[in-house]
């Protein structure tokens, strides 16, 4: 199997678990060589040192003994020997202990005979101590200082040969223990260094295959993508893999076919749309014309259907006037007859109150001829009483007087009230006449005014149905007008689309294909429409123009064409509209 047939997965697993192999084997031997110095360093420490400091320290007491016996001998208190026969024994107990731990360590070989000699001198220098503290005791001193200085001397110097030759294999060691600990150091560092060494040429190595394997065709399709991008679909791809960048080659191979496809049927349709706009744009251009001359001829219906409906408003205004007048005397001549009326009931009161008068009148003149005759007797009677009556007959004398002027005007008011009389009854006669006159002119205004409410009626039904016919015109015109907008609209959205045709055309050429594509085939040209555009008829001086709101969508007609994009739901509204 090809190192390319491998998926990439793969590759990148087995380059890791390659180094980490390496990485395993160099931890290996650094482990080896750790072991190798752990063991050299345990055995210094587990028997050269301590066979070093047991020699020196059975070195030391060895002398300290010596030392003691030798005091031993000079001094001669009882007491004082005692105590250093103590300290001698003391000496002896712990070279003793010294020897026994010494021997658990000591290994086999030179070592062992150099410690048996010390052991038998050792001996031999105890039962030489035993008689010279024998002697000691008996007071033989210098017999006993004979044996210290000569056997005793013989036997303590080989004794102290012994421990040297036991510590120069102790310092021989350590010095071995030490070069072995070197070599063994550096030959784990040169082992190290070479295995790291190895590790890092494999792993470059591997890398460097993994890139080239992975970037290779990475790379590769990276400049297929870029080509395709710039619109070259004709550049062939030919996977030589079966990993995941081959996969990766026959999906662009399989997006760059189905592009090549897309990009030759959006040229077809482009070229289609291109053409099917501009018989549209043409279409919609005399169309245009055509509902700008009807709009023209709707908007002079429109104004004259106006006049005609300002008239006949006119005329109904007029009838609704006069009606309001008639209503107005009639109500006025109600009014009169009903003030009429009250004036002849008025005058019936009148005349009652003065056929009242008169008869309070008369009733007053008898009170008075009745109260003149009262003071006549009493101014008779007065004369009769003589002095005594003569104040009683001066008041009856006034009241006599007062009642002759008051008969007189009685009668004067008599007489005035019975003219008065007389003239109601002629003016009530006069009213009664009136009365009936007003109410003869109170019939014919109420006639006048049925007739007039009729003809108002009349005239206003027929301004509502000229209003109604204007408003329908109006309409017509409001909806041509906006057709008219609509339609200059679409013919600017046609040119926007046949112009974005035109654009979506160019793009697409920018796409190269392969020989082998299917190209579109030739586009027939757009078919010329005569754009017919009827004059439209001029509006007679004195008519306005009603409606001037279509003339904003007229006006954005232009921008719709520079800037084509509107939303859909604009685009809805206006076919709806239309």
């Amino acid at each position: 199997m090809r190192l390319k047939d491998v998926k990439l997965g793969t590759k990148l697993m087995g380059g890791f678990i390659l180094v980490l192999f390496l990485a395993a084997i160099q931890s290996v031997l650094a482990v080896f060589g750790t072991n190798a110095l752990n063991a050299n360093s345990q055995q210094v420490s587990d028997h050269l040192l301590p066979s070093a400091l047991h020699t020196g320290f059975l070195g030391t007491q060895a002398s300290r003994l010596r030392a003691a016996q030798f005091q031993h001998l000079l001094i001669f208190g009882e007491d004082e020997r005692r105590a250093i026969e103590k300290q001698i024994e003391g000496l002896r107990e712990a070279v003793n202990t010294e020897s026994q731990a010494y021997a658990r360590i000591i290994k086999a070989g030179e070592e062992t005979s150099h410690f048996d000699k010390f052991q038998g001198e050792w001996k031999k220098y105890q039962a030489q101590q035993a008689e010279i503290v024998g002697l000691a005791r008996q007071r033989r001193d210098e017999e006993a200082m004979d044996i210290l200085k000569g056997p005793g001397l013989q036997t303590f110097d080989a004794m102290l040969a012994e421990l040297r030759a036991l510590s120069e294999l102790s310092q021989d060691g350590s010095i071995l223990a030490r070069d072995t600990n070197a070599s063994l150091q550096r030959n784990v560092m040169i082992g190290n260094l070479g295995a790291l060494l190895v590790t890092i040429v494999l792993g470059l190595l591997i890398a460097r295959t993994l890139s080239r394997a992975i970037s290779g065709g990475v790379g590769y399709a990276a400049s297929l993508a870029s080509k395709v991008a710039q619109g070259d679909l004709s550049s062939p791809i030919n996977p030589n893999t079966h990993d995941e960048i081959g996969t990766l080659l026959h999906s662009l191979r399989d997006m760059q076919s189905s592009l090549a496809q897309v990009v030759s049927r959006v040229r077809q349709g482009s070229e289609s749309v291109s053409t099917a706009s501009s018989e549209i744009a043409q279409g919609n251009h005399d169309l245009s014309a055509r509902t700008e001359s009807q709009a023209s001829a709707l908007e002079e219906t429109a104004a004259s259907m106006e006049e005609l409906s300002s008239t006949v408003k006119q005329n109904a205004d007029n009838a609704r006037q006069a009606n309001q007048l008639a209503q107005s005397a009639s109500t006025v001549a109600v009014k009169g007859g009903e003030v009429v009326a009250q004036v002849v009931d008025t005058m019936k009161g009148i005349n009652d109150s003065a056929r009242k008068i008169h008869d309070i009148i008369s009733v007053i003149d008898g009170i008075a001829f009745q109260t003149n005759i009262l003071a006549l007797n009493a101014a008779v009677e007065a004369a009769r009483a003589g002095e005594q009556g003569r104040g009683f007959a001066v008041v009856a004398s006034e009241v006599r007087s007062l009642a002759g002027r008051s008969a007189e005007a009685a009668k004067e008011i008599k007489n005035l009230i019975t003219d008065s009389v007389q003239r109601v009854e002629q003016g009530s006669a006069q009213v009664d006449q009136a009365g009936a006159t007003m109410n003869e002119v109170v019939a014919a205004i109420r006639r006048v005014t049925d007739i007039m409410g009729e003809i108002s009626s009349a005239s206003t039904e027929q301004s509502q149905g000229v209003s109604q016919i204007g408003e329908a015109i109006t309409s017509m015109d409001q909806t041509t007008q906006q057709n008219a907008a609509l339609v200059e609209q679409m013919a600017a959205a046609a040119s926007s689309l046949k112009s974005q045709a035109q654009d979506l055309v160019q793009s697409v050429a920018v796409f190269k294909l392969a020989a082998g594509a299917s190209t579109p085939p030739p586009v027939a040209a757009a078919r010329p429409a005569a754009a017919i555009r009827a004059p439209a008829p001029r509006q007679p001086p004195g008519q306005a123009r009603r409606l001037g709101a279509p003339a904003a969508p007229k006006a954005a007609a232009p921008a719709l064409a520079t800037a084509p994009a509107r939303s859909s739901a604009g685009a809805d509204s206006d076919w709806e509209t239309f």
